[in-house]
């Protein structure tokens, strides 16, 4: 199990990387892992918005279907159409390829909530 350093974790198992004002969302190795093999993506268009803490998309696997969940506030700036066409990318390569949207934050602060890889991996150790 994978719990990149350079990321912010949510307790809905997203992954959060800022560059700048642009934050890259994804799902975790876990949440991956978790799920089974994904078969399906519903990500919001580009120039929507999103909320901290709100319903953004759909993952759906052989298991489950579950809702991603915003790590942070502000605009859609871009969509990964890769894996929309390519689900099973998510399962392959979750921090890489297989990111999901990138996000114009309208209120930075807001990684200040999220937790650090040390955090995240005891919140999984413990979740189990």
């Amino acid at each position: 199990m994978e719990f990149p350093k350079d990321l912010k974790y949510t307790k809905e198992h997203e992954w959060l990387k800022v560059e700048g004002n642009t934050a890259t969302v994804g799902i975790t190795d876990y949440a991956q892992d978790s799920l089974g093999d994904v078969v399906y993506v519903e990500l919001p268009s580009e120039g929507g918005s999103v909320t901290k803490n709100e319903p953004f998309g759909v993952v759906e696997s052989v298991k489950a279907v579950s809702d991603l969940y915003s790590p942070v506030s502000g605009s859609v700036a871009e969509v990964n159409d890769a894996i929309i066409d390519s689900p099973e990318a998510i399962n392959e390569d979750p921090y890489g390829d297989a990111w999901m949207i990138k996000v114009e934050m309208s209120n930075p602060k807001e990684v200040e909530d999220l937790m650090s890889s040390d955090e995240y991996q005891k919140y999984v150790e413990e979740e189990k």
